[in-house]
């Protein structure tokens, strides 16, 4: 099996492995729906690699035609009550992302936070309204899985995180009847 191959796969089991949680996906898209029919605006954060995920979701969320922010984004409003922030701490818990999740409930917003592992001792439940649970190792397991992972650090989760996005966008785009042309016009065209 080629590298590119194996590596598919190793994603692509993310999606099937057991957990006693909701998939990710679909409590995604159970919140940003509820936060377009609220027509609440959607702040997403995370840091590192995860961040650029997360940024990536924004923008695809915006071409949904959603009012979407990357937190920290020198034109990001405030968040407040109606306002979901979707973060992304996949090891269980990052200082700044506790920090953040924070802030926004503090404003009244709604926090989905979305994580490898909900269960571990560091995990901030305090700060989250729903957990999403993506099972994928990141940089807190990744020397337990050396003999058979490819992929090193936090990769795995975050090439999960691109995929789960682009399935949570398809599904958005059913839920919300938005169509492929409609999302293209909203691409910037400042390229």
């Amino acid at each position: 099996m080629s590298d590119a191959a194996a590596i598919c796969a190793q994603i692509a089991a993310v999606f099937s492995a057991p957990s006693p949680h909701p998939t990710a996906r679909s409590v995604l898209v159970s919140e940003l729906a509820a936060a377009a029919a609220r027509s609440g605006r959607v702040f997403v954060h995370g840091v590192g690699r995860e961040g650029l995920m997360m940024r990536a979701l924004c923008m695809r969320l915006a071409h949904l035609g959603l009012r979407a922010h990357c937190v920290g984004d020198v034109t990001a409003p405030p968040a407040a009550g109606g306002d979901l922030l979707v973060a992304s701490a996949g090891p269980g818990a990052f200082s700044t992302v506790d920090a953040i999740c924070g802030v926004a409930r503090g404003a009244g917003a709604r926090v989905l936070l979305l994580t490898a592992r909900p269960d571990g001792a560091d995990f901030p439940r305090r700060q989250a309204d729903v957990v999403a649970h993506l099972p994928a190792q990141t940089m807190a397991d990744d020397e337990e899985a050396a003999a058979e992972a490819r992929l090193p650090m936090g990769s795995l989760y975050e090439g999960a995180m691109f995929v789960l996005f682009e399935m949570v966008v398809l599904d958005l785009a059913r839920v919300l009847g938005q169509t492929p042309a409609q999302m293209r016009a909203r691409h910037t065209n400042l390229e």
